[in-house]
């Protein structure tokens, strides 16, 4: 199979011989789902069985990216150490005070009246903090298509509250890349514990020899994790 950009065709087969680095061409999100998304399904099945049925199981859903870093980085924020439950009813709550989530939006509240929206002190300060980088225009102009992961990574943990988690969820559902692994997601260790290890929740070298063979759709592999656990998909 063959995916075309502006100025790019490339294929699994070319990107395995050569080398390229899946994540530099793949710039940003769109409403469109990822175009290598069938191909990374089929190519998952086929290494491993249990994954496989993971997949299908899922049915014909998949991720849908949002074209709008700030969102994905505040709702990152907001489900940083809690339930995917509990950050959907924060998520919904600040949505009913401030009628959609935007720097401007954000900028224009203090910590009390986030907080007032289920958010914890530091994570309201995470988010007014996230605001004043988007409103000054420190993050706005940040070139991602043209940073491999690890510098997107450095990049973003600079802003307090960022870190490398929150960064790993940028990457995978603003920017597309294709090879990300979370092993500091706790619904990614569950899942894993589940589905491949007997039950126990394995470190971070246990799950990536295991995600090993997923190379190079571990994001992909990732999302259906999560859709173990919940079906309701995740979004960031």
């Amino acid at each position: 199979m063959q995916w075309t950009f502006p100025g790019i065709a490339f294929t699994v087969e070319r990107c395995k011989t050569e080398e390229l680095d899946l994540s530099r061409i793949m710039g940003g999100g769109g409403e469109q789902p990822a175009p290598y998304w069938d191909e990374a399904r089929r190519a998952l099945g086929e290494v491993d069985p249990m994954l496989g049925g993971i997949i299908a199981r899922a049915g014909d859903s998949m991720l849908r990216p949002r074209h709008d870093p700030f969102f994905s980085l505040s709702r990152s924020i907001v489900g940083q150490q809690i339930s995917v439950k509990a950050a959907e009813s924060v998520w919904r709550k600040m949505l009913g005070r401030l009628g959609g989530i935007s720097p401007e939006a954000v900028g224009g509240e203090d910590v009390e009246s986030l907080r007032g929206c289920g958010l914890s002190r530091q994570k309201a300060s995470y988010l007014l903090s996230l605001a004043g980088h988007f409103l000054d225009g420190s993050l706005q102009q940040e070139q991602w298509g043209e940073m491999d992961d690890e510098a997107v990574i450095q990049r973003l943990v600079k802003v307090k509250g960022i870190g490398r988690w929150t960064a790993e969820m940028f990457l995978i559902f603003h920017l597309l890349r294709p090879d990300v692994l979370p092993v500091d997601d706790i619904g990614i260790q569950k899942a894993i514990a589940n589905h491949f290890n007997n039950g126990q929740r394995p470190g971070p070298k246990e799950m990536i020899a295991i995600a090993e063979p997923w190379r190079p759709w571990r994001s992909v592999a990732s999302w259906y994790l999560w859709r173990s656990l919940d079906a309701v998909p995740v979004e960031y």
